[in-house]
């Protein structure tokens, strides 16, 4: 898709017919050569913003597919280094290019994993969870970071309405609609179920405190806001054995 090493319009159509599992196994020997592989200069931008944040000790990259965030993962982390994902075709690519991290074969809705990680990250794979999904997933990557742990993902500006890229985003997600109306299995994906409002309270129910960052090096738009924001969402701090929280304590004291 747009270089010689790239798939073919056939071998695109053969994935986008297939479940989203077996679509990456069929398109993972060419994944890299796609435009939907996160890009080096937005991989660079979240790794000096996450230094911002550090140290952090484990990381966990979830859904790595072909490991793109493990290299941010290698840069910020001083542990030992995740991926999970559940195309085996996405993970031995991964692999080959990870060869010392981790690598897990998993639903990222039914993560394996104890509350051992001090940072999760995640690029480019929102639009295969549906809202309900989404919720169900940052339950999950919760579950995984230990108390005080870190989730971290960037998230773009929406297009201007009408502008080219808006038209293009919604063509596409009016054709993915169709075809999971008509075609079985379904191939979740699409790009306008994952705003930032929406995300923040869905991160929020599943018990995180969420902030965004601007990512600086990535500019601007003409209004003066960030082009690209980097969603920092922290598990709570667990309360030491035998000390109440202020909260708590508020709750107890007699009226």
């Amino acid at each position: 898709m747009f270089t010689p090493q790239g798939p073919s319009l056939r071998e695109l159509t053969v994935q986008a017919l297939s479940s989203v599992e077996h679509g990456y196994d069929l398109l993972a020997n060419k994944f890299d050569a796609t435009p939907f592989r996160t890009s080096e200069r937005l991989l660079t931008a979240v790794t000096h913003t996450l230094e911002t944040l550090g140290p952090f000790d484990s990381g966990l990259d979830v859904c790595c597919g072909t490991g793109a965030g493990l290299g941010v993962l290698r840069s910020v982390c001083a542990g030992p280094i995740t991926g999970v994902d559940f195309s085996t075709g996405m993970l031995t690519r991964a692999r080959e290019a990870h060869p010392t991290a981790g690598l897990v074969r998993a639903d990222a809705q039914a993560l394996p994993f104890a509350p051992v990680f001090d940072l999760a990250v995640s690029f480019s794979a929102f639009g295969h969870f549906l809202p309900d999904e989404q919720r169900t997933l940052f339950a999950q990557v919760h579950a995984s970071l230990r108390p005080g742990g870190t989730f971290a993902f960037p998230i773009g500006a929406p297009p201007p309405v009408g502008s080219r890229l808006y038209w293009i985003l919604w063509g596409f997600d009016a054709t993915m609609r169709v075809r999971n109306a008509v075609w079985r299995p379904p191939f979740v994906m699409y790009y306008r179920t994952f705003r930032l409002g929406d995300v923040r309270a869905r991160l929020e129910e599943a018990g995180f405190e969420v902030a965004f960052m601007s990512v600086d090096a990535l500019g601007t738009r003409e209004d003066g806001s960030p082009r690209c924001r980097l969603v920092v969402a922290r598990k709570k701090e667990e309360p030491l054995p035998g000390f109440a929280s202020p909260g708590t304590a508020a709750r107890l004291r007699p009226s």
